[in-house]
């Protein structure tokens, strides 16, 4: 089932696409969420006491469709990934409507001295890519899920490679979790935060002042896999679904039409995990090698528990 039409936003701005503003939601959550201790909620208390206030300066922002956020239950966010200030901005809108915001990502981020120490505050979730703890992950975002929280899995797994930014092909975390615990699947595209910050850039550019538009999307429909295992054909099969309806609400907030054929890192030899281009250099035309490391994981789907 496609995204059906996006509600107008709420923030500043004429309505996207000539559609009406139903401006902000009626409902928010409690901003305490049960079981989230004192010390997660400071963290987030402190990060969002320096984020919004920046984010409000650098960029205006438009949101739509918050009524589409779940009330009373733990759901899972699946973005659009195009530069590195996306959870920010995620983050942002999800916080406004007192959802408290638990990313997964990569485990070498919490080994840094303050952003760590931040993460780890935060009840954030490490992913490791391969080995014994590759499950770990899966089990924290699982109690997360079961304390009404909202685990935020980029389904491409990395910055897509896709030139023109489109999603890429998924990796099969978020239907993997989806399938274990039965929660809803809500997806959230934006755009205009790579003009921000350009994917892989080395810094922001914040004149003139840039406007950011994310829009929440109905529950994507995985009615049809209920009941199933997790096995490859599955997983790969709703990840499919994940990606189309990402990228059909994407189409809408762009006003452009996706490449037919979805950018696939394994076909133009590009690895799986991290930069593929150095910092602030331009995305080369030509393929280039693809590490042995890398390469058993370029479909996305060969390691048990892998989230990404």
């Amino acid at each position: 089932m496609g995204p059906g039409p996006h509600p107008g936003p709420a923030g500043d701005g004429p309505p996207c696409d000539g559609l009406p503003s139903q401006g902000k939601p009626e409902h928010k959550r409690p901003f305490k969420p049960r079981d989230m201790g004192i010390g997660t909620r400071m963290f987030f208390a402190i990060l969002a006491g320096v984020a919004r206030p920046l984010m409000n300066v650098l960029i205006g922002k438009e949101w739509y469709g918050l009524d589409r956020l779940p009330q009373d239950e733990g759901f899972i966010v699946v973005p659009n990934h195009c530069t590195e200030i996306d959870p920010i901005v995620v983050g942002h809108m999800l916080y406004n409507q007192n959802v408290m915001p638990h990313f997964l990502a990569k485990d070498g981020l919490f080994k840094t001295p303050v952003l760590g120490a931040v993460l780890r505050g935060a009840h954030q979730i490490p992913v490791e890519r391969s080995g014994a703890g590759a499950g770990t992950s899966l089990v924290k975002a699982r109690v997360v899920l079961g304390e009404g929280g909202a685990v935020v899995v980029y389904p491409e797994g990395t910055l897509t490679r896709d030139p023109e930014l489109w999603p890429m092909k998924g990796r099969t975390g978020a239907a993997r979790l989806a399938l274990g615990t039965d929660a809803k699947v809500i997806p959230v595209v934006h755009w205009g935060a790579q003009e921000v910050f350009p994917r892989y850039a080395k810094g922001f550019k914040i004149f003139p002042r840039k406007k950011v538009r994310v829009v929440v999307g109905e529950p994507v429909d995985l009615s049809a896999f209920a009941g199933r295992s997790g096995d490859k054909a599955t997983l790969e099969a709703m990840t499919g679904v994940i990606m189309d309806h990402i990228t059909a609400m994407l189409e809408e907030l762009r006003g452009e039409v996706a490449p037919a054929q979805r950018w696939d890192p394994s076909a133009h030899r590009q690895s799986a995990h991290g930069r593929f281009v150095e910092r602030g250099a331009q995305a080369p035309n030509q393929e280039a090698p693809v590490a042995e490391e890398n390469k058993k994981n370029d479909a996305g789907t060969t390691e048990t528990g892998d989230l990404q």
